[in-house]
């Protein structure tokens, strides 16, 4: 059966329905009137108000709205009165949020609900109840103050927030995610593949793979580094951080939360770190060689003087001394060239300052030409020259000089006997940005499987040229790397080869 309050004609029954009511509402209930003459009459006050307000119902009397006056906190009082005067005088709803200090419970927060109602008599009547909202005041300040915190922890950092819901297959992302692409937008909600298609081809594999292996519980989050693609072309190492915080019951991934952080400055000092130490490692590779070469050539060559003049001492008749003689200075020339070469190595790799100058690499490339004109009298050679006349790289003038010289030269060395050599420059810029240089001919080639690791070793030759010596890739090598630069070879024995310069230059 349902109780029907309005329906029921019972008083006493209504009256214990009430009764019950009001002494389980833990909010203080209350109806009070304000006259023509502004006193005030309280009919109704429930027994909580001892509980919420630390007051008695007997001390309502027409000294109470000074009580409750001392009681409400100094800077809310006005607001107060001035809320309850207006609700009055417009008969409209009062309600109000304010503070109150009270003798035993201190300050609190408290809500006040009230119907208004205007009687006959000129009377206005307010029925309502007052809570008591300290604990939910003082978890919305402490929620506030988690987000200005949280806030300025975000605005304080280079970290965007990343928020994906698997179910909806939707993604939100920070300001600061799309700031880092170099967009200029607000906090957005678009699709997860907003991301995966502006990943670098190469850190795609690894990046599924790390996200795959968290979403699978194998590791406890998912953490990665790669490149992403900018509005304006770049492209940018992001280390990108995430975590499963929410699974179905079969442990499926429901919600992921994660970063993006702007990593490019300290990626890009790894890489160069990675770069020097690669080159020192070489260097000292490279100067272990040297002091081989350096003490095998020179004791062969004092060796071979020291026993020509033995055989001049040993010859009483002095029938031999000129035959020793052309062959003592066929070995002092030797040792001449020997030193000559070992002294422009030591020259290169131990010059720290080297002069640096932003060079015209066609002006260089056309000066290379006219200097090799007639070489080796050859007079069927073609060059061509393909990279821009306006193209500028930082570079040392001397070291240009002799590296285009020498990789020139060897092209005209070692042409193929069936064919006129054909050597071609062309110009092109690397994933990372950096510029180079190709320098292709149709020669003998280079059987790399064979040769690869020894092509750029000192006094090593790999094909029967009375003038082969070893040293010029050797040399030239040491000039570019001296210059941070790089150069990778390409070979095909009976084809040609295909040298590339990478500069250290964007």
């Amino acid at each position: 059966m349902v109780f029907d309050l309005y329906e029921n004609e019972n008083c006493l029954e209504v009256n214990n329905f009430y009764r019950k009511l009001f002494a389980e509402m833990p909010d203080l209930l209350f109806q009070f009137i304000i006259d023509k003459d502004n006193k005030y009459s309280f009919p109704l006050v429930s027994k909580s108000i001892d509980e919420i307000f630390e007051l008695t119902v007997s001390e309502f009397t027409n000294d109470i709205i000074f009580i409750i006056y001392e009681r409400i906190f100094p800077q809310d009082r006005d607001m107060f009165f001035q809320s309850l005067v207006k609700a009055r005088k417009e008969i409209k709803p009062w309600e109000l949020e304010f503070r109150a200090v009270l003798p035993k419970k201190g300050l609190r927060w408290f809500k006040v609900s009230a119907k208004t109602e205007s009687i006959p008599d000129g009377c206005v009547s307010f029925c309502g109840h007052v809570s008591d909202i300290t604990d939910l005041k003082d978890k919305e300040e402490k929620l506030r103050i988690s987000e200005e915190r949280f806030q300025f922890a975000l605005e304080a950092s280079t970290a965007g927030i990343w928020d994906w819901d698997i179910v909806t297959n939707n993604v939100f992302y920070s300001s600061l995610s799309l700031k880092i692409l170099e967009l200029d937008s607000a906090d957005i909600f678009d699709d997860p593949e907003r991301w995966d298609k502006i990943v670098h081809p190469d850190d795609l594999p690894k990046y599924y793979s790390d996200i795959h292996e968290h979403f699978d519980n194998k590791i406890p989050y998912y953490e990665n580094y790669h490149r992403v693609m900018t509005s304006s072309g770049n492209y940018k190492w992001i280390l990108d951080r995430g975590k499963v915080i929410k699974r179905d019951e079969n442990g499926k991934p429901l919600r992921v939360i994660g970063t993006h952080t702007d990593v490019s400055l300290q990626k890009e000092k790894e890489l160069e770190l990675l770069k020097t130490m690669k080159l020192y490692s070489d260097q000292n590779s490279r100067l272990l060689n040297f002091s081989h070469i350096v003490s095998h050539n020179l004791n062969t060559q004092a060796g071979n003087i020291k026993s020509i003049l033995d055989f001049i001492d040993a010859d009483v008749d002095k029938q031999t001394i000129n035959e020793m003689l052309l062959h003592l200075r066929t070995v002092s020339n030797d040792l001449n060239e020997t030193i000559s070469n070992l002294t422009q190595i030591v020259k290169t790799q131990s010059n720290i300052n080297i002069a640096v100058a932003p060079l015209k690499l066609y002006d260089y490339i056309e000066k290379t030409i006219s200097t090799i004109k007639g070489y080796d009298k050859q007079t069927n050679v073609s060059i061509v020259n393909n990279v821009p006349k306006y193209l500028t790289i930082n570079f040392n003038p001397a070291y240009l000089e002799s590296v285009l010289l020498n990789f020139t030269t060897n092209a005209i060395k070692y042409a193929h006997p069936d064919r006129d050599p054909v050597i071609v420059f062309d110009f092109g810029i690397e994933r990372e940005g950096y510029k180079s240089l190709k320098i292709t001919d149709n020669g003998l080639g280079i059987d790399l499987n064979v040769y690869g690791d020894l092509l750029f070793g000192m006094y090593k030759t790999f094909h029967k040229h009375e003038e082969a010596r070893g040293i010029g890739l050797y040399i030239t090598r040491n000039q570019i790397e001296a210059m941070k630069g790089s150069v990778f070879v390409e070979s095909e024995v009976g084809v040609g080869t295909s040298f590339k310069i990478v500069f250290n230059d964007m």
